[in-house]
């Protein structure tokens, strides 16, 4: 039979793989592997979706380097045990990286989900890196958007091995938000802040951000959901002074989370998912980013890129934190990412590639 190894080792790989898994698994023995970059989380998050972690990889240091190195030493061992005839990797994360590294040296074809998104900045650090060292590795670019798919062609993508998918996230999302959880009595800001880019003074800066505006809006609640990482932890902890209005909370089961950004009137984040999710639940959000690579709700009118400059975001933030106060309601741009079809159209896409199916429709929405 046919096999197929899929590599995730964070959170979002986790999130926008688990609807994929069981589609491959109509054709395919699939093998799931985590690199243990995020350790348990991504099990906790693939079981949202009915799938389990068939092998879970010893991380090796905390250093990228060490990361890179162990991930591609640990998958080339499963791949040459196993060999698959197809590996897949999602997105920009140093496993997604080790993977198609691995899968490439060992003449594995190699399918990448959530290809072709570009900032063309050296930021997001170190995903745009992997996203640009993965495509010349991959043989199946599944591009998200049509603008994905023109950056790819733009660094000479061969068209035939580019399919416009749609983002597997807007299916993850549907699947865990069956019905919309009641709205809350009071308004309700969620703020995220995780990027290597934003640690040291950026980070610090996010958080007398959210200290200002809880202080300012005393009739918003906020809740601040932070990283795995202790140190990211530790500066809210550090600058976010007790109030009645604002929690600093630690990761939440993406069920939860999906739930809080359902029910909320904005998002402040340096998060490229919450951009995506933001946009599927018509939710406005503010980019605490210097540049981003999901620029279609920037052009359509959803998304704002405020960097993190204190005085901006508090500004721009207060703007929509009025109108909800007054509980008028902002119409935000259909969203661009995807129809919920995309898992189908990757698992069909994978088929193809191995012989197995005929070549899915692209994803098309409406302006």
């Amino acid at each position: 039979m046919t096999r197929v190894c899929v590599v995730a080792g964070t959170r979002p790989e986790a999130i926008k793989l688990g609807p994929v898994i069981p589609l491959l698994r109509a054709f395919a023995d699939v093998e799931v592997v985590s690199t243990g970059q995020h350790g348990a989380v991504v099990a906790e998050v693939l079981a949202l979706f009915g799938v389990r972690v068939d092998r879970e990889l010893h991380r090796s240091g905390d250093s990228l380097a060490a990361l890179t190195a162990s991930a591609v030493l640990g998958l080339d061992e499963v791949f040459a045990q196993r060999g698959p005839d197809l590996v897949v990797v999602q997105g920009d994360t140093t496993s997604a990286f080790a993977g198609a590294v691995a899968g490439y040296l060992r003449r594995i074809p190699v399918a990448h989900v959530e290809a072709g998104l570009r900032s063309h900045q050296a930021t997001p650090f170190p995903e745009e890196a992997n996203r640009r060292l993965i495509a010349p590795l991959a043989d199946l670019h599944l591009a998200p958007t049509p603008g994905a798919r023109a950056n790819l062609l733009a660094e000479r993508i061969p068209a035939g091995r580019v399919l416009v998918t749609g983002n597997t996230v807007i299916d993850a999302l549907a699947a865990v938000l069956s019905e919309r959880p009641s709205p809350p009595t009071r308004p309700l800001v969620v703020i995220t802040a995780h990027r290597r880019e934003s640690w040291g003074e950026p980070m610090r800066r996010i958080a007398r951000v959210a200290d200002r505006l809880a202080a300012g809006h005393p009739g918003v609640d906020f809740v601040v959901a932070t990283h795995l990482n202790p140190a990211v932890r530790a500066v809210f902890d550090q600058v976010v002074r007790p109030r009645a209005n604002i929690r600093c909370v630690p990761p939440m089961a993406y069920r939860e989370f999906a739930r809080l950004l359902a029910v909320s009137a904005l998002a402040i984040t340096d998060s490229g998912g919450v951009q995506e999710e933001a946009a599927a639940l018509g939710l406005p959000v503010l980019v605490m980013r210097e540049s981003t690579e999901r620029v279609e709700a920037l052009d359509g009118g959803g998304a704002h890129l405020v960097g993190t400059d204190e005085d901006l975001v508090a500004k721009t933030a207060g703007l929509f934190l009025q109108s909800a106060v007054a509980g008028r309601v902002r119409h935000v741009a259909t969203c661009h990412y995807g129809d919920g079809r995309a898992a189908g159209r990757v698992a069909d896409a994978c088929a193809h590639l191995l012989g197995l199916a005929e070549l899915p429709e692209e994803f098309h929405y409406e302006n």
